[in-house]
C-alpha cells in the first residue's frame, strides 16, 4: 500500500491530486458561501447576501476553468491509451444470430422462459466483454532485439509480457502486430514564381510574378514495423513476466522502428477478439548483406591476390623464394635454394606492419544505376568491409558524407540507410582523395579515363554498372 501510495501522488499525478483536492475545496467553500447567502437573505441583509452569493458563483466559476478542464484532459487522454478495438469473431456471429432468433420467438409467443434463456445470452455477452477488457487491463509488453543485425539473416529474440495486477491473471493473450495506417493524401498550397516564358522554352524569362500552386502531397510512409507474427501465451500469472521467443528476419537493410504493440485475447467465450494498443518504442538498424554472393567470390580472389603482392616485402611470413638482384640484402640468401638451382636465391616476406586496405565507395548518383544493381554494389561493400575486419586486416573507409573512424560497424550503419546521390559533388571522392600507403579498394561508376591516374597503381577498382 505505501508503494501504491507513493506511486499515486508522486510523478505526474501529484498536480492531478493537487488541483482535485483544490477543486474539492473551492466547491465546499462556494457550498458554504451559498448556505450563508441564503441565511443573510432570510435575515433581511441584502449587503451580505449580494456578496455571498457573487463569491460562491465567482469560487465555482474558478474552479470550472482551472480544475475540470485539466482533469477531464487527464481522463481523455487515459482512455485514449486504454482504448480497445473490437472485432466479433464468427462464433460471435453464430451466437449472436442465434440469441436474436431466440428473441423473436419470445417476442411472438411470449413465452417467459424463452425471454429467461434470451437474458442470460445478453448477459453471457456482456461477461465475455467485460472479462476480455479486464485480461487486458495493464498489461506491459518489452522486446528485446540482437545488437548487431543483418540482411536476409535469422535472429532470435525474446518478447515479455508482464502482468503487474497484484491478483488477477491473465488467460489466453495473444502478441500481434498494430494495425498499419494507412496513407493518405493531402492539399497543400506551395508558394511559387509565375515565369513567361516558361524556362522549358530556353529564352529569357521577362515576366516573373509571385504564384500559389496547389500541390498533391502523400503521407510519407513509416519504416517498417520490427515484429510482424503471433505469439501466443495461454497464462500470465499476476506480478510474473512471461517470455517468448520470436524468430526474426529482415529482408532489406534499413531502418525498422516498432511504434506500438498489440495485446489480444478471445477469453473467456471467444465471442469478441479484443485488442490493446501498449506503447512501445523499439528500433533497429539493419545492415547490409554480408553473404558469399556471386559477384563478392569474383572479385576477392584478385582482391587478394593484388594485396599479397602490393604488401610483400620484409616481415616474419615467408612470401616466396626469387633469384637474387643487386639492391637485395645477403642476409636474406636461401643458401639451399641456391645451392639446388646453382643461382643466388633469396626470400621474400611479406610485411604484416603494413597489410593496410581502405575501402572506398563512391556513391553514384540518383539514376545511374537501377536499384537492384545499386542494392548489390551496397551490399558488395558491406561484404568487403566485413571480411578484411574479420581478417584483422587494419581497414579504413571513405565515402561521401561520411566522417567517421575505421570502426566497421559505422560504415555498415552508413550502408544501412545510404540513398543514391541527388546532386553531384565538386570535386568527388576520388578527386579528393589522399595518397597513402595503404591498399584501396574503389567501388566506383566512373569511367577509366575519369579517374585520377595516381589512384591505378595501389589500387582495385571495382566499375558498377559496367560489363
Amino acid at each position: 500500500m505505501r508503494q501504491w501510495f507513493r506511486g499515486v501522488l508522486g510523478g505526474g499525478e501529484r498536480e492531478a491530486w493537487v488541483r482535485f483536492v483544490v477543486g474539492i475545496g473551492g466547491l465546499a467553500l462556494a457550498f458554504a458561501a451559498a448556505l450563508l447567502s441564503t441565511a443573510a437573505r432570510e435575515a433581511g441583509d441584502m449587503i451580505s447576501t449580494t456578496v455571498l452569493a457573487t463569491s460562491a458563483l465567482l469560487l465555482a466559476l474558478v474552479v470550472g476553468v482551472v480544475t475540470v478542464p485539466f482533469l477531464a484532459k487527464r481522463v481523455v487522454a487515459r482512455r485514449m491509451r486504454e482504448v480497445l478495438a473490437y472485432d466479433v469473431t464468427r462464433e460471435g456471429l453464430f451466437y449472436l444470430a442465434l440469441t436474436i432468433l431466440i428473441a423473436v420467438g419470445a417476442l411472438n409467443t411470449g413465452n417467459n422462459l424463452l425471454f429467461i434463456v434470451v437474458a442470460a445470452m445478453l448477459a453471457a455477452v456482456l461477461i465475455s466483454g467485460i472479462v476480455s477488457a479486464v485480461m487486458l487491463l495493464g498489461l506491459e509488453v518489452e522486446f528485446t532485439a540482437p545488437q548487431h543485425v543483418f540482411a536476409r539473416r535469422s535472429y532470435a529474440a525474446e518478447v515479455h509480457v508482464r502482468n503487474p495486477r497484484p491478483f488477477l491473471p491473465s488467460f489466453s493473450i495473444n502478441v500481434v502486430p498494430p494495425p498499419e495506417k494507412k496513407l493518405r493524401t493531402h492539399w497543400r498550397w506551395r508558394r511559387t514564381v509565375f515565369i513567361f516564358p516558361p524556362p522549358r522554352t530556353g529564352r529569357k524569362a521577362w515576366v516573373r510574378l509571385p504564384d500559389l500552386s496547389l500541390d498533391k502531397v502523400r503521407d510519407t510512409p513509416e519504416p517498417p514495423q520490427l515484429f510482424s507474427g503471433r505469439i501466443y501465451l495461454p497464462y500470465i500469472p499476476p506480478r510474473q513476466t512471461v517470455a517468448a521467443p520470436l524468430d526474426l528476419q529482415f529482408p532489406a537493410r534499413g531502418r525498422y522502428r516498432q511504434q506500438g504493440i498489440g495485446v489480444a485475447t478471445r477469453f473467456p467465450f471467444s465471442f469478441l477478439l479484443k485488442t490493446r494498443i501498449v506503447p512501445l518504442a523499439q528500433e533497429v538498424l539493419v545492415f547490409p548483406a554480408v553473404d558469399t554472393t556471386p559477384e563478392f567470390l569474383e572479385v576477392l580472389p584478385t582482391i587478394t591476390g593484388e594485396l599479397e603482392s602490393y604488401t610483400r616485402g620484409r616481415g616474419h611470413d615467408l612470401y616466396r623464394i626469387r633469384n637474387y638482384q643487386p639492391e637485395d640484402s645477403a642476409r636474406h640468401v636461401d643458401w639451399k635454394s641456391t645451392a639446388k638451382s646453382g643461382t643466388l636465391q633469396v626470400r621474400e616476406f611479406t610485411r604484416e606492419d603494413e597489410r593496410r586496405v581502405r575501402l572506398i565507395f563512391d556513391n553514384p548518383l540518383e539514376g545511374v544505376l537501377e536499384h537492384e544493381a545499386y542494392e548489390s554494389a551496397v551490399s558488395l561493400a558491406a561484404s568487403l568491409a566485413w571480411y578484411f575486419d574479420q581478417e584483422d586486416t587494419e581497414i579504413s573507409f571513405v565515402a561521401p558524407g561520411y566522417n567517421y573512424d575505421g570502426d566497421v560497424y559505422q560504415f555498415l550503419g552508413y550502408l544501412a540507410e545510404v540513398q543514391p546521390e541527388t546532386a553531384a559533388a565538386a570535386p568527388g571522392v576520388l578527386d579528393t582523395l589522399s595518397v597513402t600507403d595503404d591498399y584501396k579498394i574503389i567501388l566506383t561508376t566512373r569511367t577509366r579515363g575519369t579517374i585520377p591516374s595516381s589512384l591505378w597503381e595501389s589500387s582495385y577498382i571495382i566499375f558498377l554498372g559496367h560489363s
